[in-house]
């Protein structure tokens, strides 16, 4: 069982050691359904004592789980690849139950998720390291992939299950053990997905969940049995988890907040910029560190992008997502997070920006969930608060700028640096942008460059903080430690070792 039915709701459990348990947390974190308000489940607020139950765990798993053939943990993967598959339209239900999201992008963020899981399958040819003979005489060096032990993960709350999902399969299959932090505003698709982890065989302890806010982030940031820990999140937060998981000796990849800017050239196909600078911006209720939340139409781009744009937004459907219907926006997280993201609109107005598109107008605002229309600025300034901050909800402000150059500037006076993108059919207006925007995911012609899981998502600036980014071949290097062995065996007439010298350390006669 993973939770318990309490007086006052459904009450989650920790996975430790492969069982569900109990907290022995006293505070809890209501769970709400955001396209209606209901409270659906009650996450505990655990700390040290939860965490170090399942650091017990997971060490003593990760004796025997290291010493299991790479080949054999990847068809775990195998398994639970085919369990996930089976099981995706559940999962995506529930990320819509408690996120918000539309089905259709549930889905697809369970699909990205898969496509995770099936890298981490090939990660047997992927460990694989070098050797050379004879680099001095009989002399041969080899260099081989060890895991580094217990690993962690700390999740946001906007993509319940690609995010955890970014982490624990490749850390898993390259040998470690791992510990779940999910967000507690959203723990349950994560819980489902660990029943599925029981099921395809992966043995009791390698996969661990506790739950908690800021006391449990704090007890993996200080745990001394956690080597590396995987953070996604807000920029902030991410500095301080890197700050105080590496001044604790740990390897720490922390992906934060973004602003991404998208350049909207005269040259541009605008009936397709439109559709793709619209799915961009709000898509997933614009609760994603790649939604493009900054346009920068070049000189008369504008004109044409944004009548266009405000005509094509205000058609959009906003409604319950978790119904028989299929809204092309859902709501925001939580209350919280809507009051937030309404107090920088508001911002935005007295700062003087033009609200060409006011989404708090919006008839499902009318409901009890947490909506919020597609929101446009028009004729904003790099000076303003809504072009210089972080909105994370469905807003949109555009910047007018004269040439690449100037949107080229903008980028760079960025502190941030996850995304940008650029629509043209010029190969030396591409080629521009692409060598110089300030930012470590590029796109052209493609409203969200976030890479499948072959590619590492490489943040620059402050929207990363570390040294090995998240997926791909950086993923394995991060959660693997090298070793390298020289070798060399004497013949039988050197047993005595008369005259030794060490042919590395040789000097030239």
């Amino acid at each position: 069982m993973t939770a318990t039915k309490t007086s006052t709701g459904t009450v989650c459990k920790l996975l430790i050691g492969g069982q569900w348990v109990e907290s022995t947390a006293t505070e809890h974190q209501s769970v709400y359904n955001p396209s209606t308000g209901e409270v659906i489940a009650r996450t505990p607020l655990g700390g040290k004592e939860d965490l170090d139950k399942a650091c017990q765990a997971a060490y003593k798993a990760f004796l025997d789980w290291k010493e299991v053939p790479v080949v054999e943990r990847a068809r775990v993967m195998f398994r639970f690849k085919a369990l996930m598959e089976a099981h995706y339209e559940e999962i995506a239900k529930c990320v819509t139950r408690e996120h918000g999201k539309t089905l259709a992008e549930a889905k697809a963020s369970v699909q990205r998720s898969i496509e995770v899981v099936e890298f981490s399958c090939g990660i047997p040819s992927l460990m694989m390291g070098e050797s050379m003979e004879n680099i001095a005489r009989n002399v041969d060096c080899e260099t081989i992939r060890h895991p580094i032990g217990v690993c962690a993960g700390i999740a946001p709350f906007n993509f319940p299950a690609m995010v955890p999902l970014w982490m624990y399969p490749i850390a898993i299959t390259c040998g470690n053990s791992f510990i779940l932090k999910p967000s507690e505003r959203v723990p349950l698709t994560s819980m489902m997905i660990g029943e599925l982890l029981k099921e395809a065989g992966l043995p009791d302890g390698v996969f661990n969940i506790v739950h908690g806010g800021k006391d449990c982030v704090d007890a993996i940031l200080d745990h001394p049995t956690i080597k590396a820990i995987s953070f996604v999140g807000s920029t902030h937060i991410a500095k301080y988890i890197y700050t105080r998981g590496t001044a604790n000796g740990k390897r720490v990849q922390a992906a934060g907040g973004a602003k991404n800017h998208i350049i909207i050239m005269p040259d541009a196909d605008m009936e397709q910029t439109v559709h793709a600078l619209q799915a961009s911006a709000f898509g997933c209720a614009g609760e994603r560190c790649m939604a493009g939340s900054l346009a920068l139409p070049v000189g008369d781009a504008a004109e044409a992008l944004v009548p266009h744009l405000v005509k094509s937004a205000a058609k959009m459907s906003i409604g319950p997502t978790d119904g028989a219907t299929s809204p092309d926006m859902g709501p925001l997280v939580s209350a919280e997070h809507l009051a937030k993201v309404k107090g920088l609109i508001e911002k935005g107005e007295k700062e003087g920006a033009t609200v060409a598109l006011d989404g708090r107008k919006t008839d499902a605002a009318k409901g009890k969930g947490f909506f919020l229309g597609p929101t446009i600025f028009d004729h904003a300034k790099p000076d303003m608060t809504i072009v210089k901050e972080e909105i994370f909800g469905p807003v949109l402000s555009v910047v007018r700028v004269d040439d690449l150059d100037q949107a080229l500037a903008v980028g760079r006076d960025c502190p941030y640096g996850n995304g940008a993108v650029i629509y043209t059919s010029s190969g030396r207006s591409a080629r521009e942008f692409k060598r110089h925007f300030n930012a470590g995911m590029i796109g052209i012609n493609v409203g969200v460059p976030a890479p499948m899981a072959w590619f590492p998502f490489t943040g620059w600036n402050n929207s990363f903080f570390g040294d090995l980014h998240i997926q791909g071949n950086e993923g394995i290097q991060f959660y693997t430690q090298q070793k390298m062995t020289m070798t060399r065996w004497f013949e039988p007439k050197d047993g005595k070792g008369k005259g030794f010298q060490d042919p590395i350390w040789k000097a030239k006669s």
